[in-house]
């Protein structure tokens, strides 16, 4: 087992179930993602830029899906928020899987990695 599926089968349900739906789901939209364990969570990077992360935040009952340029899509999405006043981090907070838009965050996956594309930022 990889550092990032030890850090997933060590979380309590139903973060765990989230969380493994989510990473499935990330894979199928962007199957040349780069899955990276940096800072103790796992990364998702796409054209060796960190693109999302995933975290359980703690004294939240949700997962945190946590895009890193987040603020360029905040208009686009309004469902991502501004948790703890983070300067360009937006994320979705994912408290069961009957509350994930599959849809919608695979269309968001889509544009932060075209961005990510033509984007200068490391």
């Amino acid at each position: 087992m990889n550092p990032i599926e030890q850090y997933i089968f060590s979380k309590k349900e139903p973060y765990q179930s989230i969380m493994l739906y989510v990473r499935s789901v990330i894979f199928k939209v962007l199957p040349e993602v780069e899955e990276k364990f940096s800072y103790k969570i796992p990364f998702f990077n796409m054209y060796n830029k960190p693109m999302l992360y995933l975290n359980i935040l703690k004294g939240t009952n949700f997962v945190d899906i946590a895009f890193v340029q987040g603020i360029i899509l905040e208009e686009k999405y309004p469902e991502l928020k501004n948790y703890n006043k983070r300067k360009q981090v937006r994320s979705l907070q994912v408290s069961s899987i009957e509350d994930f838009d599959e849809l919608m965050f695979s269309q968001l996956l889509k544009d932060v990695a075209r961005y990510l594309e033509v984007s200068k930022k490391a």
